[in-house]
């Protein structure tokens, strides 16, 4: 039934794009890797389903080792949209033709979510300052380098603003993604780690369980940016149309019930429409991170820092006009 529907629709559907022809090729919807691609496509493949259904066009999620694989995935046109954090949505929008043309809103309507430092409620750290002091003895679980709230945010506002490098800082630092950085806290294979609100609202969706009743939460980061959707460019204006408007629509019309029931799992109310705007914020910490690692740079000579401090000053000053009402 589904594939006579898929020919039904793709024989009237025509979109004139050098990387679209006459003949519908499937959209590939990519994954960054927060959790298991097992536990991702559980959650997301309902949603793929109805959206294939509402375009005519399948839908076929697409999982990779990390979120660099999902970058190029859209660089090389092996991926047409994707579910990002904002950093990682920051590169596919600067290195892989990509464009913020959603996001999602949290399951209490929040317009953003938290990153978090964990540690396991037996463990005698307390505080962050019982971190900051003992760093040299603890075992550190970062984020992937592209996860906004695994690497970027804790990198500026926990690490930098202490002046602490994780790398040198720490008795030793492994990187994953958060299903496992969570997991390891839980099972104590690491003292200390960096986490996401939205992690922990996945733990309790899949488990049953409250991580709070395991883990203890030492540092919460100011609000982030809810995660972005990303489309690429070159995607036909009104294929784009249509997918986003499934998006804000979704968990509102005829099958509310159902789509509910598939947002629950996803841990979302819904989704709204953005823009690479939406990404302005997250540019400007990226910059502000670069200056005080420049600052802080002994290598370099006055004149040197100078003019990498003055270019940095002209590229936020930029920012800071587009992102003024």
């Amino acid at each position: 039934m589904l594939r006579r529907t898929f020919l039904a629709l793709t024989a009237a559907a025509t979109f004139s794009s050098a990387a679209w022809s006459a003949d519908v090729k499937p959209l590939n919807f990519g994954f960054i890797s927060t959790e298991s691609s097992t536990n991702l496509k559980s959650a997301w493949q309902p949603l793929l389903d109805d959206l294939s259904q509402a375009l005519g066009v399948p839908v076929v999620p697409f999982f990779a080792s990390d979120y660099a694989g999902i970058i190029e995935g859209m660089r090389f046109n092996k991926v047409q949209l994707a579910w990002f954090g904002n950093k990682s949505a920051m590169e596919a929008v600067d290195r892989a033709q990509g464009e913020v043309f959603a996001s999602v809103i949290d399951g209490d309507g929040n317009p953003g979510y938290w990153s978090l430092l964990l540690v396991h409620q037996d463990s005698d750290l307390h505080t962050l300052e019982d971190v900051l002091k003992k760093g040299g003895q603890l075992s550190y679980g970062a984020g992937d380098p592209n996860s906004t709230s695994g690497s970027l945010v804790p990198g500026y506002f926990l690490w930098a603003a202490n002046g602490i490098d994780p790398k040198k800082f720490f008795k030793s630092v492994r990187a994953a993604n958060h299903e496992a950085n969570l997991l390891s806290v839980i099972n104590k294979q690491v003292d200390v780690a960096v986490n996401n609100t939205e992690m922990l609202e996945r733990y309790h969706r899949s488990t049953g369980r409250d991580a709070r009743d395991s883990v203890r939460v030492l540092w919460t980061s100011p609000l982030i940016p809810a995660d972005p959707i990303v489309i690429r460019r070159d995607v036909p204006a009104d294929l784009k149309n249509r997918i986003q408007q499934f998006l804000v629509n979704y968990g509102k019309g005829v099958n509310a019930q159902h789509e509910q029931q598939v947002l629950a799992k996803l841990t979302y109310q819904g989704f709204r429409e953005s823009s690479n705007a939406q990404l302005i914020p997250i540019r400007q910490m990226e910059l502000a991170k670069l200056k005080l690692a420049i600052e802080k740079d002994t290598t370099l000579s006055a004149s040197d820092k100078q003019v990498r401090l003055a270019e940095l000053d002209q590229r936020l000053a930029a920012l800071n006009q587009t992102a003024a009402p």
